[in-house]
């Protein structure tokens, strides 16, 4: 590996470590249980799953003014900017440990999380330039997968503290430390560790801002040269679909996306309220099934769907990645309608497969279609329309929930259909799309070599 890109990669390891500690406070399968549990009987339960479904979406739903990051950056100093946007994120996320458990602290509370998100997904949709960059394709899968281990091994090891501290397990090994002694509830514990996380995140930011982009000035160059050609990124949401229209391979792309990723939207509100009204969960198996399960499998499975994603085409990987989350919404199902708790673990787990090849495809997917020049450009589409999804599919998913739950409980679950019928067509949308159109990746040579050699895929033994 030249010494260019290892200086880069040594210093965003750490700093991505130290950063991934600031985005588990606000992990959305963790605060949906959290928000589930504290505030049943302070509101009404439909007006409090139309909130866990504002905080399960709000990741999703912050991306629709994506094409606002993407045109802001556009031209500008990426380190710098990537580091205003990161302060201006843990400054929100401070703002949680002070919402009180009153309906309007509930209110406060959605608004304190769609404004963290919508920070996040322009530091996501930045990153993803700064990759482009740094790294060459070849090797992007792995070292993004090299950082979304340590994010997610992150979010695995602190949801299982919180879960413990929360959950008054420490009082098993000595009653001294249970929260009644201690004159604590599991709430202001979660106070507590949005602070703690906080800091933290305060030092990865300060680290990955020493980071240097390759060839910066040139980028800047070509992205400015791409404004005034009028060919750069719009605030105006109209050339989202001129590009779609454009570019008919990544068009048919995002088509398919659309109703995959409409599916699972809608399930990961359901997630939390199924636990709760048909299996009476609390902190801390909530959190263990919601939040640390799935992580702790994603950094097992992402070296596997790593090597998959370096060698073919994204149209091709989400062709075989799809049919995890079909199984995921099936087992889901069966376990609601059944009661039937152990087969929430077997599909809590399959879902952390699934995470780790989603969470590569969606932040690298687009630069199979995508001009290097243009790459924020495209990003910026994936992740607005991702946005749009998150508008749309997680309130209708609750709003049908508490409709059937009003009419007879025992229907309730039964709205998952709906979601599996949007990600079978999705799925089929991506099998028909890998054996009918060429798949070629865009040229894509950075300025580091595809026979560069990077950093080797994670291993089990690594994990």
């Amino acid at each position: 590996m030249p010494a260019s890109i290892r200086r880069n990669y040594r210093k965003e390891l750490p700093g991505t470590a130290f950063f991934s500690v600031a985005r588990a406070a606000f992990d959305g399968a963790v605060l949906g249980i959290i928000v589930k549990i504290a505030f049943d009987g302070v509101v009404t339960d439909s007006f409090l799953n139309t909130c866990v479904a504002v905080l399960s979406s709000a990741p999703a739903l912050a991306n629709i003014v994506n094409f606002i990051w993407a045109r802001a950056s556009h031209g500008m100093n990426k380190i710098k900017f990537i580091a205003g946007v990161q302060i201006a994120l843990l400054l929100q996320v401070l703002l949680i440990a002070l919402v009180p458990k009153t309906p309007v602290g509930l209110v406060m509370l959605c608004a304190i999380i769609i404004g963290v998100w919508t920070c996040w997904s322009g530091y996501i949709a930045i990153r993803s330039t700064i990759w482009r960059n740094n790294y060459p394709r070849s090797l992007r899968a792995r070292v993004a997968g090299k950082f979304s281990t340590i994010q997610t091994l992150t979010l695995s090891t602190l949801g299982l503290a919180l879960a413990i501290l929360m959950g008054d397990k420490l009082s098993l090994i000595d009653p001294r430390f249970s929260l009644e002694s201690l004159g604590l509830d599991p709430i202001q514990v979660f106070r507590v560790y949005i602070v703690v996380c906080v800091l933290f995140g305060a030092v990865g930011i300060a680290i990955l801002s020493t980071i240097r982009v390759r060839k910066h000035k040139q980028m800047l160059r070509d992205e400015r040269e791409s404004i005034n050609e009028r060919s750069g990124p719009t605030i105006n949401p109209v050339g989202v679909i001129k590009l779609l229209l454009e570019d008919k391979r990544f068009g048919v792309y995002q088509v398919n996306q659309f109703l995959m990723g409409m599916g699972n939207l809608m399930i990961m509100p359901l997630v939390p309220i199924l636990f709760r009204d048909r299996f009476g969960i609390e902190y801390f198996e909530g959190i263990l099934l919601a939040s640390v399960i799935p992580m702790a499998v994603v950094p097992v499975m992402i070296p596997v769907w790593a090597r998959l994603l370096d060698r073919v085409h994204v149209v091709m990987f989400r062709a075989y990645h799809c049919w995890v989350f079909i199984l995921i919404i099936i087992l889901l199902l069966l376990a609601s309608v059944l009661q039937q708790k152990w087969l929430l673990y077997v599909t809590v787990a399959l879902k952390g497969s699934a995470m780790a090849g989603g969470m590569l495809a969606w932040q690298l997917g687009h630069h199979d279609f995508a001009p290097k020049e243009r790459a924020g450009e495209y990003m910026g589409v994936h992740v607005t329309l991702t946005g749009v999804r998150g508008l749309i599919g997680p309130i209708v998913s609750v709003l049908l929930y508490n409709e059937l739950a009003k009419r007879n409980p025992e229907l309730a679950p039964w709205v998952l259909l709906i979601c599996l019928a949007l990600v079978v067509t999705g799925a089929i949308g991506f099998v028909m799309m890998a054996r009918r159109l060429d798949l070629t990746p865009t040229n894509d040579e950075g300025p580091a070599t595809s026979k560069t050699k990077g950093p080797a895929p994670v291993s089990r033994a690594e994990v």
